[in-house]
């Protein structure tokens, strides 16, 4: 190593930035390992070009809270590092607390659908008891009328003859109300399946969001995300099916 002149090993540490290869992290490693490196990786050349790969705009100001000493270019990119980490730690809290909305919305629409669900299954119950009483009702009526027709006498059978017409309409407004309360329940459950896919999928995207807090978020890495899901939830689906294929 100490064969090698300053020349070589400054073209090297260029070559490897202009590559991409060596970023920041990688020159901060270099400076630690000898004092030779450690001048050679200081040198405001390389932080120059740093400076206008990471942060390309207005790269050449020098910021006003640093003195003319110190205005290197490695002390200039340390400042705009942290400048642009305090950003991206905000945008990161306001992304956070986006997701952590969207994720209580969802939650609160989960449980709206829960309650409506509830109450067409009591009043679908309600209807079928009401319902069922009525057919009994007719049956027993028939059974009057047919079978013991001498047993009932006129004040009864005034009040089954007018009975006969109500009922029978009843129990045809109650039938079509069944059916209506089965078609509502069936749409809620579809509704639900479908929030709680996105209630699930936001619920992750806030977990990653906890687990790296410097990262980039914005609407696209969303929806790539849900993109991301689908594809996972398709190909379940797929080898699900050739494995039944292949069973049978």
């Amino acid at each position: 190593m100490s064969l090698l002149p300053d020349e070589l090993w400054r073209r090297i540490l260029e070559i490897g930035i202009e590559n991409r290869s060596l970023g920041y992290k990688a020159l901060c490693s270099i400076s630690i390992s000898c004092r030779r490196l450690h001048r050679l990786s200081d040198e405001d050349s390389l932080w120059n070009r740093l400076l206008s790969d990471d942060f390309p705009l207005n790269h050449n100001l020098t910021p006003s809270s640093l003195s003319s000493s110190s205005s290197s270019a490695k002390s200039i990119y340390k400042f705009r590092f942290e400048r642009d980490k305090e950003r991206r730690v905000a945008a990161h809290r306001r992304a956070l607390l986006r997701k952590e909305s969207q994720v209580a919305e969802h939650s609160r629409r989960l449980r709206a659908i829960e309650t409506r669900v509830s109450q067409e299954t009591s009043k679908m119950r309600e209807t079928v008891a009401e319902l069922s009483n009525l057919r009994r009702v007719r049956q027993a009526s028939v059974a009057l009328n047919v079978w013991q027709p001498e047993v009932v006498r006129g004040r009864q059978k005034q009040m089954v003859e007018q009975s006969v017409v109500p009922a029978e309409s009843r129990i045809h407004a109650l039938e079509m109300e069944l059916r209506l309360c089965k078609q509502q329940i069936m749409g809620l459950e579809k509704s639900y399946k479908e929030e709680k896919r996105r209630h699930d999928a936001a619920k992750e995207e806030l977990e990653s969001m906890n687990y790296r807090p410097v990262r980039e978020y914005n609407a696209a890495s969303a929806t790539q995300n849900e993109q991301i899901i689908k594809r996972k939830k398709l190909k379940k689906c797929n080898s699900s099916d050739e494995k039944q294929c292949k069973s049978l």
